[in-house]
């Protein structure tokens, strides 16, 4: 009897181990339709996806093209900006230093960089390398973002601006996605490692993982073979635009990578650490940096239970249908990507994409994960998609609102040369507004080639334009005193920015 209930349990064991490794019908059976239909309706040049289950990849293939008007095809090693998902490698070269103490994540910033400041001297000395990781510095999400991306702003000087922007919230009160505080996380490792950032990763985390085409710099992928080029959506039509010039942030947004070369960084994160058997990262560095230490939020999920939205060190942690989930995405110049770990299911999932205007990146990277957790086939795609469409109905009627209010030739307040003439912003320095083949145009000290073109709506109130797509369009607001221009308000598209600038002007 004991023998037959044995073999019994034996068989059912082996049925529930074939049964959780087997691939869901819809990554084996839908995938490629559900992708290609995406392209057309996302307007979507060239996605890439990579599905890693159990050590092994299950699914890594390209789609569409690397370049709008070309047919150059997406394949595994075609190389993404992957954005904010260089976080994480980040935090983990820290992580790496602290196990072997080289630092201490709970010693004080200025302990290995003497030059560090914030805004509150206080905050200078008490400010550990883990608040630099975990976005508990007090700033607004993206505050300051503006004067640093596609700037011609040194490491220093941003550093420099860094310790004059004040917080709008104090010290650890609250989660604030700041990534000067990476760039400065990544200024500690040739101070302790006599290496430069770049070339620790490539030395102990890169060429260990046989992230052979991986690049740590954003310059670099401008010379790259086999690279996606950056596209945007503008107004409901896609279009191609530079790539975001950004290494003077480089350790909180600067890789360029594949899928393929990034299946090893899952691999070895889902296996503690390991790659092709050999103890690649240690695994207490990855224990640190999936370690909660800043509340997001309460992870509220649109179909499926999920409990809290917490930040480790580079990583997004929440947990979903009693799962953890370990994750980041990244958004930079014509790019938004997605990297998913489900640890207990020993499963990954990216999602690259070539264009900053889709939130398919997110919708496939659900869909494959509720596909293994046996959750229902939901269409994220055309849910999101339904959002994004009444955003984009809603900000097209208020363009064409603003518009008709520009062809009314409502009077300004002063005359339009009197908006002309130099601002100051205390902390980004100098913008200058001129009349430009009879409009005004405003250009900014520190990002040569943009410039916004302003159109009176009537009063003190200018619809104001921005050349790259990138940056939006905005109502600007002016004030006067005494007959004169005084100010103007300063703001730029969510995505860059969403704290505005107030510009004072000198002459």
């Amino acid at each position: 009897m004991k023998k037959h209930l044995i073999l019994l349990l034996s068989s059912l064991l082996f049925l529930v181990n074939l049964f959780a490794q087997e691939t869901p019908s819809f990554v084996k059976d839908s995938l490629d339709a559900y992708v290609q239909k995406a392209l057309a309706d996302w307007q979507i040049p060239g996605v890439a996806v990579c599905v890693v289950k159990d050590g092994k990849v299950v699914v890594m293939k390209g789609y569409g093209v690397t370049e709008l008007g070309t047919t150059n095809k997406v394949d595994e090693n075609t190389l993404f900006m992957i954005g904010s998902n260089t976080k994480a490698f980040t935090a983990t070269a820290m992580a790496m230093l602290a196990v072997d103490k080289k630092i201490s994540l709970d010693s004080p910033v200025i302990k290995y960089l003497p030059d560090f400041k914030l805004y509150d001297p206080w905050v200078t000395k008490q400010a550990n390398v883990r608040d630099l990781l975990c976005h508990r510095l007090g700033f607004e999400t993206f505050q300051g973002d503006f004067m640093y991306f596609d700037s011609d702003l040194t490491i220093a000087e941003v550093r420099e601006k860094l310790s004059k922007v004040k917080p709008l919230y104090s010290f650890r009160s609250r989660w604030g996605y700041t990534n000067a505080a990476f760039l400065t996380a990544g200024e500690i490792i040739p101070k302790v490692s006599n290496q430069s950032w770049a070339g620790f990763l490539k030395e102990k985390i890169f060429t260990p993982l046989e992230m052979n085409n991986t690049l740590a710099l954003s310059n670099d992928i401008t010379t790259a073979t086999n690279r996606a080029t950056a596209h945007t959506v503008a107004q409901g039509v896609l279009k191609k635009i530079p790539y975001g010039k950004i290494d003077n942030l480089a350790p909180a947004g600067s890789i360029s990578s594949s899928i393929n070369d990034m299946s090893h960084w899952v691999m070895a994160q889902l296996n503690g650490g390991k790659y092709n058997d050999k103890q690649v990262i240690p695994q207490a560095a990855i224990a640190q940096t999936w370690l909660p230490h800043s509340i997001m939020g309460n992870g509220g999920h649109r179909f499926t239970r999920a409990h809290f939205l917490l930040y480790g060190l580079g990583w997004m942690l929440q947990e979903y249908s009693g799962r953890k989930i370990v994750s980041h995405t990244g958004g930079v110049n014509g790019f938004v990507t997605s990297v998913t770990l489900l640890p207990e299911e020993k499963l990954g999932i990216l999602v690259f994409t070539n264009t900053d205007a889709n939130n398919f990146f997110e919708s496939l990277k659900n869909e494959i994960m509720d596909a293994y957790l046996g959750l229902p086939y939901r269409n994220y795609s055309q849910v999101h998609l339904n959002g994004y469409k009444k955003n984009q109905d809603e900000e097209a009627a208020w363009l064409q609102k603003m518009k008709d209010t520009i062809a009314l030739n409502r009077p300004t307040t002063l005359p339009l040369a009197s908006y002309a003439g130099t601002y100051e912003h205390n902390v980004y320095g100098k913008m200058t507004i001129a009349i430009e083949n009879k409009k005004l145009i405003a250009r900014f000290e520190h990002h040569h080639g943009r410039y916004v073109t302003l159109e009176p709506l009537g009063g003190n109130n200018f619809l104001a334009t921005f050349n790259d797509p990138l940056y939006g369009i905005k109502e600007w607001p002016f004030t006067t005193a005494n007959g004169k221009i005084r100010s103007v308000t300063v703001t730029m598209a969510d995505f860059v920015e969403f704290t505005p600038y107030e510009f004072y002007k000198k002459k």
